[in-house]
């Protein structure tokens, strides 16, 4: 017995292959494959629970990491790696890298964890978010009527109070295209040169680059004197030693996950969204490509084939060849990264990407410039121009057939901004980003005419406002309710998502912002009746909880989700409310009891006391259909200051962490099964890396969007 003990431990000192059971301490044991990589992390203090190990190689096609976490043993398990060597280190809270050890799959590599020196060291490796909630945002006693009018710390007079301020930075601004907190915008970059003071240098940064004149619109919004003094502090004080606590490390069924990621698209890209599946048949496309947009950035899908580990690029172009780029050329300070150059050429400016049933990838794309054909105007006889006609629209659709490699442009009346596809018999493909008007493809109907004015349509969002169950003539957004007509309302929806019961739901953004309910009828253009369910606000005109959604999607039973620029993730169900949904009392703030607030796991904001955290999530997804193996109807929110995907499971939040790079930030996911009968193998979610600014991650300048991939095993060790 000794001798087989002493022979088996220089096996595995040497490394084992091929199903070896590795005994590492206390006799425990770690059984790996001829795919895997395993062993125990230990610390100063013994084993470490709740950290990463990475495994990176650039051997394959594509940049290939895969991810996952100690148990509390210490033990890690790595499966199923493609044949490389790969760089292997550990991550975690309280400590700094370890050294990258190389290692090929088979092997037994035990690794050594390296402590942090100090708070700051440790720091450096906790999510954009923690450091984010050390900003110090301006009182609530600064929002005054008196100091409004009277400007006395540079405030803008159209802000009213403090969370009108933090929906401007975190949902209608600065969050909304890329993370606060990360290095890249906690530091002053050395390459803008010396300035007098950090407010000066924080408004020189903002002019930079091609979002520099938007980014300045936004200080506008919020004051720029204020919110320059405000981000000022921020920076010195961090500059001076200030640092954010701790998180929790990965715990329960935070350690089952498995993270992959592969490199796509460019290092002067973004991505906005990917697609996987059909979001109504999660499996079909299984094991199949990954399909991205690339917004204002650049004119091609990238697309990731998982299987073989590789990435390539499907062209894109516009109907009319004198459509102008999305993004302007217009520099108003060069960038510190990529100088005066105009990175961003997109003509077709692909927001957001859907599959069909027959694998096809609808977009939607500019195909155009924004003034439209006669048959969208007034005078046409297009069913939905008689009734509400459009003179503009900023973005249409498109759609791409990988069996024959063709993109086909589809010019609609209405603007598009996201798609998804009702469960109906004309596989309507139903639109948001219309603004007073939402719009809808008939699939089945192009597919069988190619006539893209007859199969497109819209409707005005109007509320049944006289209460009387039909759509009547209605009286203006501007105009006061009239008890014998309805009322339009300029609620344009930002996010779109079909129900199973045929009705189609949306959020408003804003301020205190809403959710639409739309019941289409019989005939949408004439029989759509719209509801509106704004965010509850107290006597005197503040939030309750929650305030301003931005991204929302719908479960199975009706229930809507979206993420709040609160830091919450807030739940609406209709089916609570007491009051009538219709009538001249239903404008809005008539079912509080219809709102559940679910604060995120941030800090708060330094000077905020009311309800949420700095999170600042873009969109949720709900798994419909269990994908991730949690159950059905589980909401999952972007997590873009946790650096992960926030999982609401049992109201508990689940923290997916992507620890590397630094600066994970998504706008969407989806979920595929690609082996019903896979078990955890053989299902999981998919995201990319979406930040307009992917050289404020981790690698600087250089660094390029990523797929991930999240799969949930049964325990930190499954095979």
């Amino acid at each position: 017995m000794r001798t087989m003990s002493r022979s088996y431990c220089a096996v595995a000192a040497l490394g084992c292959a091929v199903l070896v059971c590795a005994r590492q301490l206390a006799g425990q044991t770690i059984r790996i494959d001829t795919d895997g990589i395993a062993g125990v992390v230990t610390g100063a203090n013994g084993p470490e629970a709740g950290v990463w190990v990475i495994a990176e190689t650039h051997d394959l096609p594509t940049k290939f990491v895969r991810i996952v976490v100690t148990d509390d043993r210490g033990r890690y398990l790595v499966p199923d790696l493609p044949k490389a060597t790969y760089a292997v280190w550990v991550r975690g809270y309280g400590l700094v890298d370890s050294p990258k050890v190389q290692a090929a799959p088979g092997r037994v590599v035990n690794l050594t964890a390296a402590p942090a020196p100090n708070r700051r060291a440790a720091a450096e490796y906790y999510p954009a978010g923690y450091w984010f909630s050390l900003m110090h945002v301006p009182d609530k006693s600064e929002f005054t009527a008196t100091a409004a009018a009277s400007d006395p710390n540079g405030m803008s007079p159209n802000v009213k109070s403090q969370a009108e301020w933090l929906r401007i930075i975190k949902s209608g601004g600065c969050w909304s295209c890329h993370q606060l907190g990360s290095k890249g915008t906690r530091e002053i970059p050395p390459s803008l040169g010396p300035f007098p003071s950090s407010a000066v240098a924080w408004e020189r940064r903002l002019q930079s680059g091609q979002a520099g004149v938007q980014m300045m619109g936004t200080l506008s919004q919020l004051g720029a004197q204020r919110a320059l003094a405000m981000f000022a502090d921020w920076t010195d004080r961090i500059a001076a030693g200030e640092v954010p606590g701790p998180p929790p490390r990965p715990r329960g069924v935070e350690r089952n996950v498995v993270i992959t990621e592969w490199d796509w698209a460019d290092p002067k890209a973004y991505l906005h969204d990917e697609v996987s599946t059909d979001r109504r048949h999660p499996t079909a496309n299984a094991n199949g490509s990954i399909y991205g947009s690339l917004e204002l950035s650049a004119d091609y899908l990238p697309v990731l084939e998982p299987a073989r580990n590789d990435a390539s690029r499907v062209p894109l172009t516009v109907r009319d060849p004198g459509t102008a780029p999305a993004a302007g050329s217009q520099l108003a300070q060069p960038s510190p990264y990529w100088g005066s150059e105009v990175i961003w050429t997109s003509k077709a400016n692909v927001h957001n990407p859907m599959f069909d049933e027959r694998g096809r990838v609808w977009l939607t794309a500019t195909v155009r410039p924004s003034d439209n054909p006669d048959f969208c105007k007034a005078g046409s006889s297009h069913p939905s121009a008689r009734l509400f006609p459009l003179a503009r629209s900023g973005r249409q659709l498109a759609v791409y057939d990988p069996t024959n490699r063709k993109l086909t442009h589809i010019s609609t009346c209405f603007s598009t901004h996201h798609l998804m596809f009702a469960e109906d018999a004309n596989r309507t493909l139903w639109t948001s980003g219309g603004g007073p008007a939402v719009g809808w493809l008939n699939t089945r109907l192009f597919d069988q005419t190619g006539d893209e004015e007859k199969s497109q349509g819209w409707t005005a969002l109007i509320l049944d406002a006289n209460g009387n169950g039909k759509r009547d003539a209605y009286v203006e957004p501007d105009q006061p309710v009239d008890p014998g007509k309805d009322k339009r309302i300029s609620a344009g929806l930002y996010a779109v998502a079909p129900a199973p019961d045929g009705s189609i739901w949306g959020t408003s953004l804003g301020f205190p912002g809403a959710v639409v309910r739309l019941n289409p009828g019989p005939n949408p253009p004439e029989t759509a009746l719209a509801e509106l369910y704004e965010l509850p606000l107290d006597k005197s005109g503040r939030p309750v909880e929650g305030f301003s959604p931005r991204g929302g999607d719908v479960d199975r039973d009706g229930v809507y989700w979206t993420a709040l620029a609160s830091g919450h993730l807030a739940s609406f169900d209709r089916r609570k409310c007491t009051g009538p949904l219709n009538g001249p009392t239903a404008t809005g703030q008539h079912c509080p009891e219809g709102w559940t607030f679910y604060p995120e796991p941030l800090p708060q904001l330094q000077g905020v006391t009311t309800p949420g955290s700095a999170e600042a999530s873009y969109y949720t997804w709900v798994d419909q259909f269990g994908v991730l193996g949690l159950g059905a109807n589980v909401p999952i929110n972007t997590g873009n200051g946790s650096e992960g995907l926030l999982v609401l499971k049992d109201g508990k939040w689940i923290v997916l962490r992507v620890p590397y790079p630094l600066g994970f930030y998504t706008k969407w996911m989806d979920g595929r099964i690609d082996d019903p009968d896979g078990g955890w193998k053989g299902r999981g979610l998919w995201a990319t890396v979406s930040t307009r600014a992917p050289f404020h991650m981790e690698g600087g300048k250089g660094t390029t969007s990523k797929v991930l991939h999240f799969q949930l095993r049964p325990d930190p060790l499954a095979r």
